[in-house]
């Protein structure tokens, strides 16, 4: 280690201090201090001081800790398990009702099933009686015409048949007098006719 010069100064300087007084007593506290080999915290003789300072920080953070910190913290936690039970319990009571209402909408739309079969089924029995007394008086429209008819065609065919003696001894006249070349008389050709018949 180089040692500095010292520089002679005026005896007379205002400042004039012992130069080297100070360099020998600096060196001497380096000295030492090298010459202790460690640090001045593992020396016995520091161990009371750093064993009450270290105590005293301790009781420092633990007061800290005990009534500032840990209050504050056991708020924040007792707020917060408030906090999630009132959300636990809302959650429930909102399951709850919401399972209720899916009951009564069950309920709602079973008892509407019911309504629309049953109304589906009387709709259903009403046209089918309207649709059945419909039918009724068209088939009574119907069997009144074919009646009308029947009685229409049976007037028609007692008329024919009335005309048909006269029109088949007319044509029994006519084939005889064809074929013959001579006419029959009237007698000859109703009795032929009735005969036939």
């Amino acid at each position: 280690m180089t040692t500095p010069s010292t520089t002679a100064v005026p005896a007379d300087a205002p400042y004039a201090v012992d130069v080297a007084d100070t360099h020998a007593t600096t060196e001497a506290a380096h000295g030492g201090e090298h010459a202790s080999g460690g640090l001045p915290q593992f020396e016995f003789q520091h161990w009371f001081g750093q064993i009450v300072y270290l105590i005293f920080l301790f009781l420092i953070l633990y007061v800290l800790i005990a009534r500032v910190f840990a209050p504050r913290m056991r708020k924040v936690f007792d707020e917060r398990r408030g906090t999630i039970a009132a959300a636990v319990d809302t959650a429930r009571r909102v399951q709850d009702e919401a399972a209720g209402q899916a009951e009564a909408a069950k309920k709602d739309v079973e008892s509407a099933r019911a309504r629309a079969r049953a109304t589906a089924a009387d709709a259903k029995a009403r046209v089918t009686e309207q649709a059945n007394a419909r039918a009724a008086e068209e088939e009574a429209v119907v069997a009144a015409r074919i009646a009308e008819a029947e009685a229409a065609i049976g007037k028609t065919r007692d008329a024919a048949m009335t005309h048909v003696s006269a029109v088949a001894a007319d044509t029994a006249r006519a084939v005889v007098e064809r074929l013959t070349g001579k006419a029959p008389t009237a007698a000859e050709v109703d009795k032929a006719v009735k005969g036939a018949a």
